[in-house]
């Protein structure tokens, strides 16, 4: 059964949405610099991450602005969260970044190898 085209187009839509919210998470520094923390110790609360915030980049966002960071970078994909009791436990999930970096740096099979090579 052939998909309709209605269909096709917003399944498109969708994923420029995905992309397009992943681009935007990634252009904000405090975002950034939040990833880096989840990146170099997993699995942190939110007043962990606003230590080391504080700590390590002399950033002193309240915990209200990093958690409205740490929804952009959720709504991206690029963390998941999980509760246990009270708290809620920050993951960063690296496949978001896997897949937009292999998008650019993976050879693309259906073209001729020269035109795979940079200039």
């Amino acid at each position: 059964m052939l998909p309709r085209p209605g269909r096709q187009a917003s399944s498109s839509l969708h994923i420029l949405a995905v992309v397009g919210d992943l681009y935007y998470a990634l252009a904000d520094p405090t975002r950034r610099k939040i990833l880096d923390e989840l990146a170099e110790r997993d699995n942190q609360t939110l007043f962990e991450i606003c230590s080391r915030l504080a700590m390590k980049h002399g950033l002193t966002s309240s915990r209200q602005a990093v958690s409205q960071h740490l929804d952009v970078l959720e709504a991206a994909g690029l963390i998941v969260t999980r509760r246990e009791g009270r708290y809620k436990f920050h993951h960063l999930d690296r496949r978001p970044l896997e897949h937009m970096a292999d998008r650019w740096l993976k050879p693309d099979r259906h073209r001729r190898p020269d035109e795979n090579q940079h200039d």
